[in-house]
This record gives structure tokens, sequence and C-alpha cells, in this order.
């Protein structure tokens, strides 16, 4: 099994969008080092803690300070994007750092629906998801004698597509076109049981892949001691209660104790969205993850680490690499 990275290029409060930045590629070249097999970002707009919007440069630059390690989108957001100028950006990735690039589509707008208006310009009046799934397939694969409009760069890169999703929704289209799914338990676990389940039983093989291949996000807080991760921890949980209550912002940092910042009943609903997660010392992030895989069987795992301090977030990772090494996880 593959263990891959999510970084969400976090903000920290107190510090700059190229601090962000300039974290994402520590983080990086730490990952590729642990043998992580995948480092995926994430398109948010609007979001002030967010520096990941321009997703396809970062990717760029994220890829052209590393040697090894997958580059990729966890994910684009389609419905904000015509499909050919996603495989143009794509197919331009895959032809400066061939056979690393990945694109994950999601179909939320991953904003506010002001914010996606300033994006569209005109919103759709369907669901036109499956179809720019499609078309976008197509720009990217072989040349037909008949296309009139291709993707330059892009045709014949055949930059590997995934599903990435939180519903059924996801889980079935992802089986109907037999592509591999991702799903978003790192923040919304409500269906994936039955997410998992049901893109498993459905899934029909197809040229880009024989059989299904799921993969589960899951966050993780690693240190020394328990008390430590969990106050790491705590940023990612006060990040989570400002952005349910409209007061996005910097991903603030950590407190001592989290019941004196959040009240009790956002308390509970920020648990249960986070409660997919490995946390504590290394043998604690171990058995949690030896959790999640015996109960999913996940074909590979994502993780994420929403953790103020860059140095603690790479230790997290690395602790999380060393127990997926253990685990039997196979280092890139």
């Amino acid at each position: 099994m593959h263990y891959s990275l999510l970084d969400l290029a976090p903000i920290p409060e107190g510090q700059t969008t190229a601090d962000a930045l300039r974290h994402s590629v520590r983080l990086a070249r730490a990952a590729e080092a642990a043998g992580y097999h995948r480092h995926w970002l994430a398109e948010h707009h609007n979001m002030p803690g967010i520096a990941s919007s321009a997703t396809a440069v970062v990717i760029g630059h994220v890829a052209a300070a590393t040697s090894r390690i997958r580059v990729g989108a966890g994910g684009i957001m389609l419905p904000n994007h015509a499909p050919l100028m996603v495989a143009e950006q794509f197919g331009t990735l895959a032809e400066l750092h061939p056979d690393r690039i990945d694109l994950g589509l999601g179909r939320a707008p991953g904003t506010d629906m002001d914010t996606a208006r300033a994006l569209r310009r005109n919103m759709a009046a369907g669901d036109t998801f499956p179809q720019d799934v499609m078309e976008l397939q197509a720009y990217l694969g072989p040349a037909t004698p008949d296309q009139r409009i291709r993707a330059v760069p892009g045709t014949g890169t055949q930059v590997p597509l995934w599903i990435l999703g939180s519903s059924l929704y996801g889980a079935q289209l992802a089986a109907h076109l037999g592509l591999p799914y991702a799903f978003a338990s790192h923040f919304a676990p409500a269906a994936l049981d039955q997410a998992a389940e049901v893109y498993r039983q459905t899934f029909r093989p197809s040229a880009q892949l024989e059989a299904p291949y799921f993969m589960l996000a899951a966050n993780v807080f690693g240190a020394d001691t328990e008390a430590k991760a969990r106050y790491l921890r705590s940023s990612v949980q006060q990040a989570f209660v400002r952005l349910r209550t409209g007061q996005p912002g910097p991903l603030p940092r950590p407190v001592e104790r989290i019941e004196d910042h959040v009240p009790p009943h956002y308390l509970s609903a920020v648990e249960e969205a986070l409660s997919v997660t490995a946390m504590g010392t290394p043998e604690q992030v171990q058995a949690g993850l030896k959790t999640l895989i015996d109960r999913y069987q996940p074909d590979e795992l994502i993780l994420a680490s929403q953790v103020h301090d860059i140095d603690a977030r790479i230790e997290s990772f690395e602790i999380a690499a060393r127990a997926m090494q253990a685990l039997g996880g196979t280092a890139a």
C-alpha cells in the first residue's frame, strides 16, 4: 500500500502567503525523503488561510523542487473551469514532469457561492460534472482523426484522472467511469462506509483502471507525547469552527486547552468531522492508522496534517511515514 500526503498549503497565523508556499516546498522535499508516493494540493478560493488557489501553478512549483514524488491536485474543482483549460494546464505539467502528475477532480466549487459566481461568470443551470470529466478525459487522450479541438499541450499525455468526493455521487461516478476514487474522510466522514462499498461493488473496468482503487484520507497529528499531539491538533479544530461560523482566516496558533476556546456544541461537531484521525505518540499513530486500514482496506492512504509550525508539521508526517512502513506500506 502506498501512503501519500495532502497539503492544504496553510497560511499560519502570523505568517505570509510566501511563507506558506515555501513551507509546501520544504514539506514536499521531506515527504519525498520519507517515501511518500504523492503530494497533492487542493483548490480553494477566497480563503485567507489557504495559499493554493492557483493550484496548477503551485503544483508546478512543487514538482520543480522535487525529483521523484508524484505531484497533483486533490483536487481541481472542475465546475469552476473549462475542461479544455484544465487539460492544457495539466498537459503542460505532464510535459514538464513526465509520469509525475495526477489530476483529482471535485464537483464542489471549493468556496462560497458569491466567489463561485466570480470564478465562473455565468452559473450553469444544471450539473454538467460527468460530461465535463469525460470531455477533459478526451482532451488528455490520444487525438482522433476527426477531432477539431485539441489541448496543446495535453493531447496524448493521458494524465491520470481521479474522482474526489464525500458522498455517494462521487463514488457512483468514479465506478461508472472506471476511475480511482478518493474519499474526503479527513473532514467529511459521514458517508465513508457506504461510499466505499458502492464504489467497489459497482466499479466497471476502463482503459485507465482494471479494478477499483480506493484512497482513504485521514488526519495525522504525531509528536513525541500525546499531549503535544493534542496541542498541535488544536489549530485545525479552531480553524474548523471559524470556517463553520463564517470567520475563515489564517491557520490559528495552537492552544493548550481547546475547550477554553471552542464552545462544547461546536467542539462536538468538529470532533465528528475529524473522527478519521490518528493522533499521539509514534506508537499511537501507528495503532490509529492500523485501525483505519483494517476497517476500510484502502488501496492507498492519503494523510493531512494541518499543523501551525512547519517543523512540527514535517515531524508529524515523518512519524506517519515510519508508522506506515512498519505496517507494511510501500515507500516510494
